[in-house]
């Protein structure tokens, strides 16, 4: 595949989730609601009166209140600790030959008490009504304590909902449980939904037979286990089979991730696991699922930070409720992980996770079977060949085969079509595989020549190498991120293991592009980098992991990770010394260099067949397999395997 260098110029169904399952309630019910507004009222009428006593009261300085009280003009006054309230006389005032106007009567008067301890024998003197008055403790108790917590406590609400603002999780239930919980008929899947996996259900067989009916295991004295363990690659259906257990067995189902016990507190997780197991007790019997149990599972003692772990204290909790001194009757925890490399082996052992459930890539039949149930309410032409597809897509996971239906039904309903076509699911795989189209993509005349010498390369050192995978399509229609062209191969049958030719003719056929180049300009370009960068990955596999190198010998040599510790034996990690790394480097770049010669040999002896089959990839832009075909001589042909 030829790709841009840097330098240079499947939706997941609906949950259905139970009656049981709530919406997070909120902080505050409708009676504080009722309680706040009412006090909110309460302290709006307040202000307003004491606004208005405000306004109508003329507050003067103590010394002021003196010289009045010397003059007499100090009528009645009302003394509390902090300030003096009362009625003044004001006399009125008039110009020279002007008959005084009479003055109002009184005013109100308010001013700031000052400690004066003549302060009764001069309003005695003055004879001014006067009185003492103490505040009671009512409104003590009001606007010294419950005015200011109310304050307080509306302002912490505020701050706890802008903080939990779209979790739906106040701060108080930091600590519970967040799985969502689906009632007894609340799944909707059964085994009949999951394809591709017989194994796998044989074994998850035994567990709902036991919630079914519990009493005939224990007659015999046996003991179903505590926790199944779903491993496989990702999209392989493990959540899918979870849920298939709980629907086939009709009890509830607690489904949550290893993430949602991890907070940024330390012992949230721990209490949410206490929090998920009282739940279940409740509803035994019950399943309680985790996916990604690698986030609170991790081997612990393999962290260099100092201190409490809050993974470590989650992961602590969970092997106790698991099998601690409190039996848990009736709750079976299942868990998926694609990592169990990396687990703590006190969660992996008997007592626990005491079986191991191994959800691996389908084979031929399996993918024609998941074909078959995502292609369920689909209307597909009568001449839709589903184990043509499956044969084509070894590899894929279930995800990937959903992932090629809907994007050939998408296909089908773009060109207005009333059933999927096979050239619609064809072009799904393509698609899935190689990336969209990206026609607007428009290349120079000499470019698009490269990229077909290029992409030419690829298949004819496939044509000719003995054990490399068949061509199915060459193209130079650019996809995907940067892929100028491509050329798609894939294996006749489904492999578990790969042979040392095998791998030699991968490396081979990666190094037919840049050959090609060379052969035709006598000069490389930019667009081998993809090429070389599987070729390199390879290569040293195949002396570092597999033992292929003579040079070497048969060590298992995993090489250090940019920016990781040294740490010996951690995941299996050997160390070994630079004259070792030396020769590795040096067993690399002479396995690189001889697929290297063999490709440009191959394409340098079969150059008219080179030219021929670019002259027609110009002028159609993709060959399919009986086309690339028909360009080989007899030789060639009898040493392919003919896709199916």
């Amino acid at each position: 595949m030829m790709r841009i260098p840097p330098s240079a110029g499947k939706p997941l169904p609906p949950r259905k989730d139970g009656p049981d399952k709530k919406q997070p309630e909120s902080f505050l019910g409708a009676p504080w609601q009722i309680l706040i507004q009412v006090l909110v009222a309460l302290l709006l009428v307040w202000l307003w009166q004491e606004s208005l006593q405000r306004a109508t009261v003329t507050t003067i300085p103590y010394s002021t209140f003196l010289d009045k009280l010397a003059k007499k003009e100090i009528l009645e006054c009302t003394i509390t600790p902090d300030e003096i309230l009362g009625k003044m006389a004001v006399p009125g005032t008039a110009k020279p030959g002007e008959r005084a106007k009479p003055a109002p009567k009184t005013a109100l008067f308010r001013t700031v008490r000052v400690e004066d301890p003549n302060l009764v024998a001069e309003l005695q003197s003055a004879g001014t009504v006067y009185a003492s008055v103490r505040p009671s403790l009512l409104s003590q108790l009001i606007f010294s304590w419950i005015l200011p917590i109310g304050i307080f406590f509306l302002i912490w609400v505020g701050l706890s909902r802008w903080m939990t603002r779209g979790t739906g999780y106040s701060l108080l239930n930091i600590g519970k449980s967040r799985a969502r919980l689906v009632a007894e008929e609340g799944t909707g899947v059964t085994f009949a939904d999951v394809a591709g996996c017989e194994e796998a259900k044989v074994e998850l067989q035994e567990v709902v037979d036991f919630l079914r009916s519990p009493g005939r295991y224990r007659a015999l004295g046996a003991k179903i286990p505590k926790g199944v363990l779903l491993i496989g690659p990702p999209g392989t259906g493990k959540t899918l089979l979870a849920r298939a257990v709980a629907g086939e067995a009709h009890v509830p189902f607690f489904s949550l991730s290893g993430s949602e016990f991890v907070e940024m507190f330390v012992g949230v997780g721990a209490s949410r696991v206490r929090d998920l197991f009282a739940q279940a007790k409740g509803r035994a019997p019950c399943i309680i699922f985790i996916d990604e149990i690698d986030a609170i599972g991790r081997q612990r003692g393999m962290r260099i930070a100092m201190g409490h772990d809050e993974q470590e204290q989650t992961l602590n909790q969970l092997l106790v409720e698991m099998d601690g001194f409190d039996p848990n009757e009736g709750i079976i925890l299942l868990a998926a992980t694609n990592r169990p490399d990396i687990l703590d082996r006190a969660l992996l052992r008997p007592g626990r996770f005491d079986r191991h459930v191994v959800v691996d890539l389908p084979d031929a039949q399996g993918r024609e079977a998941i074909l078959a149930v995502h292609a369920r309410g689909k209307p597909l032409a009568p001449t839709v060949n589903l184990s043509e597809i499956a044969h084509a897509t070894s590899g894929f996971s279930g995800a990937d085969l959903a992932n090629v239906m809907n994007e050939a039904a998408l296909l089908a309903a773009r060109r207005k079509a009333q059933q999927i076509e096979q050239s619609d699911l064809l072009e799904a795989l393509e698609k899935v595989v190689a990336g969209p189209e990206r026609r607007s993509l428009r290349l120079a005349e000499a470019e698009k020549r490269r990229v077909a010498y290029h992409e030419v390369g690829h298949a004819l050192v496939a044509a000719f190498t003995p054990g490399a995978d068949p061509v199915r399509k060459v193209s130079i229609i650019p996809r995907g991120r940067g892929a100028l062209g491509y050329t798609l191969q894939l294996p006749p049958a489904q492999q578990y293991l790969m042979t040392r030719t095998q791998l030699l003719a991968k490396i081979r056929c990666a190094m037919g592009g840049r050959a090609a180049e060379e052969v035709v300009y006598g000069e490389v370009s930019t667009g081998a980098e993809n090429d070389l960068e599987v070729a390199t990955t390879l290569a040293r596999q195949m002396v570092c992991l597999y033992g292929m190198s003579e040079s070497v010998g048969l060590a298992h040599l995993i090489p250090s990770r940019p920016g990781m510790p040294e740490m010996p034996g951690v995941n299996g990690r050997v160390e070994y010394s630079g004259e070792t790394a030396r020769l590795v480097d040096q067993e690399v770049r002479r396995l690189l260099e001889t697929a290297y010669r063999e490709a440009k040999a191959i394409l340098q002896e079969e150059r008219p067949t080179l030219e021929a089959v670019t002259a027609e990839l110009l002028r159609k832009e993709t060959l399919d397999a009986a086309e690339f075909f028909a360009f080989l001589p007899d030789s060639a042909k009898k040493s392919l395997t003919t896709p199916p």
